[in-house]
């Protein structure tokens, strides 16, 4: 590997592991004015270090700093009801009352139930990989919110393998990334996000969900993924 390509990996990796990271964490923790009114009054959402070319990214962020402007960087209690119904909406309940499911074993099984077979290999593969999800036993691995925790996860132990000269290590790290990209997270990530962006009701989720959609396709780019036909679906 030549220094050219070490330096666009850990580039590369660096800003997936940041926007994958915030991404998951974002999608899966619920609305608390504390973090949100940080967000509100930063400039995190200036630009994305990850894909940030892609116009569902672009988009996205546009989305975000409306939010964020209209709020002057207080989250009131209306705000705070607001994004609270929006996210209930969007990831709590029964899968008879969701309008828009976000986990994966919903789009890829026959069966459209949870804990299948596709939720137990995602917890194999982040137990492989030294990741714990804490709530499994309430919230299945396969939670948008955690398959995409998971690839910053693979991404920092890369950046790690770079920093200490494992190449080796490197190489496998990213063919993880392609295979895990390729047998869970882009089958069902872009309908998900499809469904998601048209019930979202406040700039804020669609902005987020926008971004993962935008993630999703640069990914499928920089680890040379196939996406199949149906997975927008």
């Amino acid at each position: 590997m030549t220094h050219t390509d070490t330096q666009y990996w850990l580039d590369t990796l660096t800003g997936e592991a940041l926007l994958c990271g915030l991404l998951g964490q974002m999608l899966y923790t619920h609305p608390e004015r504390d973090w949100l009114q940080a967000l509100a009054g930063s400039d995190i959402f200036a630009e994305s270090p990850f894909a940030n070319d892609h116009p569902d990214v672009i988009e996205g962020l546009a989305a975000l700093r409306a939010w964020s402007e209209a709020r002057q960087g207080v989250v009131d209690d209306a705000t705070l009801s607001e994004l609270k119904v929006d996210y209930a909406q969007l990831f709590i309940g029964t899968t008879t009352q969701m309008l828009v499911y976000p986990w994966e074993s919903i789009y890829v099984e026959k069966e459209p139930f949870l804990f299948l077979e596709s939720t137990l290999d995602v917890r194999e593969w982040y137990a492989r990989y030294g990741l714990e999800v804490i709530n499994f036993k309430r919230e299945p691995e396969d939670f948008i919110g955690f398959e995409l925790s998971f690839l910053a996860h693979l991404s920092n132990l890369a950046v790690e393998a770079i920093e200490r000269g494992d190449y080796d290590g490197l190489d496998d790290l990213l063919q993880a990334q392609r295979d895990f990209l390729s047998d869970h997270l882009l089958r069902w990530g872009f309908a998900w996000a499809n469904k998601g962006v048209k019930v979202a009701e406040t700039d804020f989720y669609r902005g987020i969900i926008l971004l993962t959609r935008g993630a999703l396709a640069g990914l499928a780019e920089v680890y040379e993924v196939d996406v199949p036909q149906t997975a927008g679906s």
